[in-house]
């Protein structure tokens, strides 16, 4: 099964109770979108296996579930600290300037004052701040990913408009 065509959800933090509920922890921004959720990807060695969804109630970033087949807590604690993934077509649809990380990879990145950078090659998503990561030229350019720098998301031109610090874009290219 080709992981790429899904998206990390959360992972399972704990067996709830002695009937096989799980605990979910939702990695989301909107964890309510999931409350109707029919089905979930755990990943089991390295495979996504589809489990069906009989209950869940979502309290916060976390959502209380029941899976079909799982009806007691030693096959519900084999399933903890497993990630849980769904396909890409479940993603709600963004507008304006809200965007997926994956989504903007090769759009270009043009500053209101230089002008055009070059394109987006990745998102760097490890730090406290997700950070642009462009190649102009030969040299990398990083612009953090806040709604005070991205001024404009332009879908369909592939075309992302951002006002970075003072000096930042100069940093970069001087050396």
């Amino acid at each position: 099964m080709d992981q790429s065509n899904y998206y990390y959800l959360g992972y399972i933090s704990k067996t709830v109770g002695n009937k096989g509920d799980l605990s979910f922890f939702l990695d989301t921004d909107e964890p309510g979108a999931y409350a109707e959720l029919s089905m979930v990807f755990i990943n089991i060695k390295e495979t996504l296996v589809p489990y069906q969804i009989q209950k869940i109630k979502i309290q916060g970033q976390k959502a209380q579930v029941h899976l079909e087949d799982i009806d007691n807590v030693e096959l519900a604690s084999k399933l903890t600290g497993s990630t849980l993934h769904l396909p890409m077509e479940f993603l709600p649809t963004l507008s304006g300037n809200n965007f997926y990380y994956h989504e903007i990879i090769g759009f270009e990145i043009e500053d209101t004052k230089f002008g055009k950078i070059g394109v987006v090659n990745n998102v760097i998503d490890s730090t406290s701040q997700a950070i642009f990561q462009i190649m102009h030229s030969d040299k990398e350019v990083l612009i953090p990913i806040t709604d005070n720098i991205v001024k404009k998301v332009n879908r369909k031109s592939k075309l992302i408009t951002v006002e970075a610090p003072e000096g930042l874009i100069e940093i970069y290219l001087s050396s």
